[in-house]
């Protein structure tokens, strides 16, 4: 009897270093949707104005969108928590489904380089 090989798995990528070019980097190569919003961002924030003052803010807000973005299973559990949010005609609901979201983001700014 042979072996099969298994399905290969397709795997998250790690977070990259927590820099500006090296997160740009990973979301170009691995979340290219976002490129274009985080390149306007940048431009605006700190390109255009020469300050870095915001760059911590900047970092935090890219480092969540890319961590979830890189993982296209929990990208589209937290799409869906937004849809189902949106449209619960209960309040309670819609909050819980929000704290959800909340959690996410805040466990994913938690991510360390290389997880």
């Amino acid at each position: 009897m042979t072996a099969h090989a298994a399905e290969p798995t397709p795997t998250v990528p790690p977070m990259p270093e927590r820099t500006p070019k090296a997160l740009r980097e990973a979301i170009a190569r691995h979340a290219p949707q976002l490129l274009a919003d985080f390149d306007a961002h940048w431009k605006r924030a700190i390109a255009d104005t020469y300050d870095i003052g915001p760059l911590p803010a900047f970092l935090a807000r890219w480092w969540v969108e890319y961590a979830i973005a890189r993982d296209p299973e929990l990208d589209a559990h937290v799409t869906d928590l937004h849809r189902r949010a949106e449209e619960a005609t209960d309040h309670s609901v819609a909050k819980a489904l929000l704290e959800e979201v909340s959690e996410i983001r805040h466990g994913a700014r938690e991510l360390e380089p290389g997880r």
